[in-house]
C-alpha cells in the first residue's frame, strides 16, 4: 500500500521466474510415488479397476466386503504388506499406460 494515496500496489516481485519441466523433476526425484497420496492410488485403481477387479489382483479383505475408499484407506495405512501391493499395482499399471500411450519419461 502506498502511504502517500492509499493506494495499492499491483507490482509483484519475480523472484524466480524460472519454469521448471516436469521431466527435471523427474530427473531430479527418483521415487516414482513421490507427490502421490494413498488416496489418489486407492481412487485411481478403483476408477480403472472396479472393487471386485481390484480384489481379484490383490486378495485383500477390504476390497471383498463392504469395499469403500476410506475402508481401503484405514487398512492401508495400517499394514505394510498391503500397502506395498497396492502401491506396486499401481505403478504397473501408469507404467503400462506410458508405454501404451508413449512414454513421456526418458
Amino acid at each position: 500500500m502506498n502511504p502517500i494515496n492509499n493506494e495499492i500496489s499491483t507490482d509483484i516481485p519475480k523472484e524466480n521466474s524460472k519454469t521448471i519441466s516436469s521431466e527435471s523433476l523427474l530427473l531430479k526425484n527418483k521415487d516414482p510415488l513421490h507427490g502421490i497420496t494413498l488416496k489418489m492410488i486407492v481412487e485411481y485403481l478403483h476408477n480403472k479397476y472396479g472393487w471386485e477387479k481390484l480384489a481379484n489382483k490383490i486378495d485383500i479383505k477390504c476390497f471383498k466386503m463392504n469395499p469403500s475408499i476410506n475402508s481401503s484407506l484405514t487398512f492401508l495405512r495400517k499394514t505394510a504388506w498391503a500397502r506395498s501391493k497396492v502401491e506396486t499395482l499401481y505403478l504397473q499399471s501408469i507404467n503400462n499406460r506410458a508405454t501404451r500411450y508413449g512414454n513421456f519419461r526418458k
